[in-house]
């Protein structure tokens, strides 16, 4: 008996929560065929059968967090497959009809006749597919409105206020007969919960992990962002159809000026290992982008941005950006970061005292952009002024250096041409 168990699929984690299962009991699997679907606070990442056989015991079920070293089924390996038909055994047309309705109607994801029940995978986040199981909903069925076509909260609620997915009876009896939650003292029994797992808590014992550890020092300057906007405009006029990729984003310039100034102050690319008593600075620059997505802040890592230019760090930016809002990131794309930045600017925000990504030891946010007169000489002119904010471990470094790197920082990027005489 073969029992496939919850693993380590990303740097620290610890539990995870099942969001589907490809198989169940009595179901024959090949080697590496997809069984579960498993969401961590960092990554959603199949786990593939380790060994051929059949589908003896499913342990858990969907929606359950399970820790690692879990197991969540097993598989009795090299048992006979007479008689029972695996997905990629051909089916006799003749005999079931239900294939030529499948052909036919491809806009229809759903089919159930006997034989088999095609479904699309979508994108969704936990609590959006628990919404959906308890209103009886099959989110395969809906159209997602949200990035990469992830099914948000707004499109089950939808679905379900337009009547197209009525309860069964079954599940109706369920939902009727399912004990109701009472709500504490001081809470309104009106008051809706949002399940406290997965990501999200991953996320809270981070932050407290990382509050807890690292005595925070924030310090806070303003920057003249007017010189790199103006670069940044200048090279998508020369390349107007981005044909040579130069229509990059001024955050790029932001990370390249950070990785410079890390080379003059290493303290800031660094961990630090209590056990040891040691400070480790790190050779590469690897750094991460705190990104918003639909289940809470993750962190993709661009990393050994000392080898790349700003070109590269823009496409490779946006790329695992835009992985990290649709859940496409591997677990290689958010490990080893030395440093990290928040571009917060675009929210709105005007200042923070960001928590530090531990064990990194210091973290940089870039707050808005606004037009405001300021004296550059002996004359009023308006330029585009940004507000940052640096957070650093004060166990490892002073705040003296800080200020120094967030200065060398702020003439890199009020000064961007700077930034050829350091390019490799």
């Amino acid at each position: 008996m073969v029992e496939v168990k919850l693993h380590d699929i990303g740097e620290g984690m610890h539990e995870g929560e099942v969001i589907h299962f490809f198989v169940k009991a009595g179901d024959t699997v090949k080697v590496d065929q997809p069984l579960v679907e498993v969401q961590t606070d960092k990554v959603t990442a199949e786990l593939p059968s380790p060994a051929a056989g059949t589908i003896k015991d499913i342990k858990v079920k969907e929606g359950d967090v399970v820790t690692v070293g879990s197991v969540i089924l097993t598989i009795e390996a090299g048992a006979s497959q007479s008689g029972n038909k695996t997905k990629e055994e051909p089916v006799n047309v003749k005999e079931q009809p239900v294939v030529d309705k499948i052909v036919a109607s491809p806009k229809n994801t759903v089919f159930t006749g006997g034989i088999a029940t095609l479904k699309k995978r979508v994108l969704a986040a936990p609590f959006t597919r628990k919404i959906a199981r308890e209103n009886g909903v099959d989110i395969e069925q809906i159209e997602g409105s949200g990035p990469g076509g992830r099914v948000t909260d707004h499109d089950v609620y939808h679905f379900i206020e337009n009547g197209s997915a009525p309860k069964t009876a079954e599940k109706a009896e369920h939902a009727a007969t399912e004990p109701i939650t009472t709500a504490s003292s001081y809470t309104s029994k009106d008051a809706e919960e949002i399940p406290f797992k997965g990501r999200r808590k991953q996320i809270a014992k981070k932050m407290v992990q990382s509050l807890a550890t690292i005595p925070h020092v924030t310090h806070f300057e303003e920057i003249d962002v007017t010189a790199v906007m103006e670069i940044k405009k200048q090279l998508k006029t020369l390349d107007p159809e981005n044909k040579r990729g130069m229509n990059v984003s001024v955050a790029a310039f932001f990370v390249k000026a950070i990785q410079i100034a890390l080379k003059d102050f290493p303290i800031f690319n660094a961990k630090l290992d209590e056990e040891k008593e040691v400070i480790r600075l790190e050779k590469n620059v690897n750094i991460g982008i705190a990104t918003d997505s639909d289940d809470g802040l993750i962190v993709p890592v661009i990393h050994h941005v000392e080898q790349r230019n700003v070109r590269d760090i823009a496409v490779d930016m946006k790329d695992k950006i835009n992985r990290a809002k649709t859940n496409k990131l591997k677990g290689s794309d958010m490990t080893g970061g030395t440093f990290t930045i928040s571009n917060v600017g675009p929210l709105g925000s005007i200042a923070a005292t960001p928590i530090i990504n531990h064990p990194e030891v210091a973290l940089m946010a870039f707050h808005k952009t606004k037009k405001t007169p300021v004296v550059v000489g002996n004359e009023i002119v308006i330029r585009s002024m940004m507000n940052v904010s640096m957070s650093f471990d004060h166990r490892v470094a002073d705040g003296a250096t800080a200020v120094m790197f967030t200065n060398r920082v702020k003439e890199l990027i009020e000064n961007p041409y700077f930034m050829t005489l350091e390019l490799i």
